[in-house]
């Protein structure tokens, strides 16, 4: 019966080119029908050769259409993306991460058994290559004192459970047209506003371990904390159009920036413990030296990020 649903895949893409092919690859040999299956790159005016790699696999690949987004903003990507799909059944993607071939059929298996209106899985961290720097950043994302109580990044349990929020998703169609889509002013947290509102409207998204994805994180130290500086800003930020807070996990390196210097010392006494315990774990020296620093470029970007969306906020 789950093989006969029409399955629509949207993938937000801008400046990808070095992990949309592998993204794309991932996903043509997933286990269900192709004829069942369409992949819609929503593709947001690239810098780089994104398109040129988007549009030659689109070429071999009848199911696989490219859309412009002019806009080059993920929410405007998605919501383009759902308007235009013929699926009944959502998938949204990510082109910085990778699949399991059993990962849109998972998807769809529990969504339809448990009732669900969003289900999604795991979202591990990997480096791309055996950069050191680059494995330390992907083991601070998957580490409760680097992730929080995020339980997609930490799931301490092997069975499916309700929760507040998923990567990606996978989602009846249907449940746009019931609350609206995705909040076209938000750059960033765009996935966790519309799962609080979907909670709120009496919503349910559950987790579900067995479903996994790979992903990707920032290679370097500078566009790690780059990147968490925007992650930090648009956990505070989006209050001035959506009127609702996060979870309270979003706004604790915005409470460590403001209680500085009382903040500091105990900080870095739980990192050097939790670095420790990984520099174990990893059976690798380095880390003990690496992870503080990893761990500190993480929160103290977000932090700080999160201290100016406030002040944007505030003005």
């Amino acid at each position: 019966m789950l093989n006969s649903i029409l399955v629509s895949v949207i993938i937000p893409c801008r400046n990808e080119e070095k992990f949309v092919e592998k993204c794309l690859n991932s996903i043509i040999v997933q286990d269900f029908p192709k004829e069942k299956l369409e992949i819609l790159v929503v593709e947001g005016r690239s810098e780089d050769k994104t398109r040129e790699v988007v549009e030659r696999y689109a070429r071999q690949h009848s199911f696989i259409k490219i859309l412009d987004n002019p806009q080059k903003i993920t929410s405007f990507a998605l919501n383009m993306g759902i308007k235009q799909a013929r699926g009944e059944t959502i998938v949204r993607m990510d082109a910085h991460a990778i699949y399991p071939k059993e990962y849109i059929s998972k998807c769809l298996k529990y969504l339809y058994e448990y009732k669900a209106d969003n289900v999604g899985g795991l979202w591990i961290t990997v480096p791309g290559d055996n950069n050191f720097i680059w494995k330390a950043i992907a083991l601070s994302l998957s580490h409760p004192f680097g992730a929080g109580n995020a339980y997609y990044r930490t799931a301490g349990t092997k069975e499916p459970r309700w929760v507040d929020t998923v990567p990606f998703g996978c989602y009846r169609k249907e449940i746009f047209k019931k609350i609206g889509f995705f909040n076209e002013n938000l750059k960033r947290s765009q996935d966790m506003e519309f799962n609080l509102r979907l909670r709120r409207t009496g919503g349910k998204i559950l987790l579900v371990p067995d479903i996994v994805s790979y992903y990707y994180p920032k290679s370097n130290l500078r566009d790690f904390f780059l990147h968490n500086f925007e992650d930090g800003i648009w956990a505070v930020y989006p209050i001035k159009f959506v009127k609702m807070p996060l979870r309270l996990r979003h706004y604790l390196p915005l409470l460590f920036i403001l209680l500085l210097p009382l903040s500091i010392w105990p900080y870095i006494l739980i990192s050097f413990y939790f670095s420790t315990k990984i520099a174990f774990r990893e059976r690798d020296v380095r880390y003990f030296f690496a992870m503080p620093v990893v761990f500190a470029t993480r929160h103290f970007g977000y932090g700080t990020g999160s201290l100016w969306g406030l002040i944007k906020l505030l003005i």
